[in-house]
């Protein structure tokens, strides 16, 4: 799969992509360096007025950046990521954007790393840079073993560590099902020392529940076999009740449509990176 990601995002890099990503992290990273004369092609948004008017003809402000990017992929492992109702599980599509996510910012001479969070521990690589050791974290990330069931639900990470291993002012990129909870007294803390970015996966079913009558399904929180009748008044309200403190929850803890993605298990993944990156781009230069 990573061979396969690395081809899409090099031949979108070559186009659009590149450009996307930097604007989208880097417009709040940048100093001003000097004034240079207009070229075409160059931003309008940058042209400096009052020297272009003093001098008679256009000249914009130039500027460097101030540092390096730090990409941290925080996966929240949980066995509801174990589902799917089509051709893909919640897992698999997650590992696929967190690949996607990984190899723009090998592109892009960033850093990356990973903390992968399952219910029996956690496995940490720290950042590296280079496209060949990014590429060697993204394999690893994306091959470790699927959770067993048995081993529970809960996820917990261990913030007092995380802050150990990463560095202050990373992007985190945290991907996970994001069930209906609010966040801890800590969240504060931890959007003032990172930035925080929530990435959700949803399965059709997610948004809405099918009328299929009874089906046998297996609870992966539990390994339970259940006989789930879909199309009962009550099943009903309780997914559409779920649905909607999902949702609230979510936006508790990412208010910003800046800090969200929410993704689909069915379809291209790139297209909604593509324009999360344009959304934030517009955002950050407001």
């Amino acid at each position: 799969m990573l061979r396969r990601l690395e081809w899409r995002v090099r031949m979108a890099a070559d186009s659009f992509l590149g450009g996307e990503y930097r604007s989208a992290f880097r417009g709040r990273g940048r100093e001003f360096d000097q004034v240079v004369k207009y070229e075409f092609g160059d931003d309008i948004r940058d042209v400096d007025w009052n020297v272009s008017a003093r001098l008679g003809e256009l000249y914009r402000k130039k500027f460097i950046e101030e540092r390096e990017l730090t990409v941290i992929l925080l996966l929240e492992d949980t066995p509801s990521l174990q589902f799917g109702s089509g051709s893909r599980t919640k897992r698999e599509a997650l590992l696929e954007m967190a690949g996607l996510f990984a190899l723009t910012a090998a592109g892009n001479r960033d850093r990356v790393g990973f903390w992968h969070a399952t219910p029996t521990g956690h496995e940490v690589r720290q950042p590296v840079r280079g496209r060949v050791n990014i590429v060697r974290t993204a394999a690893t990330l994306l091959g470790q073993p699927i959770p067993k069931l048995e081993d529970g639900a809960e996820v917990e990470v261990d913030w007092k560590l995380f802050f150990h291993a990463f560095p202050r002012h990373s992007v985190v990129l945290w991907c996970g099902d994001f069930p209906p909870r609010l966040p801890g007294v800590g969240w504060a803390a931890l959007k003032k020392r990172y930035e925080m970015i929530g990435i959700r996966v949803d399965d059709p079913w997610d948004l809405e529940l099918p009328a299929a009558g009874i089906l046998p399904a297996v609870d992966p929180e539990t390994g339970e076999v259940l006989a789930f009748d879909t199309g009962t008044e009550e099943s009903r309200n309780r997914h559409a009740a779920w649905k909607v403190a999902r949702e609230r929850a979510w936006e508790e803890w990412f208010p910003s449509p800046l800090q969200r993605l929410t993704v689909g298990t069915e379809g291209d993944l790139l297209d909604p990176m593509v324009a999360f990156f344009k959304r934030r781009m517009k955002g950050v230069r407001r």
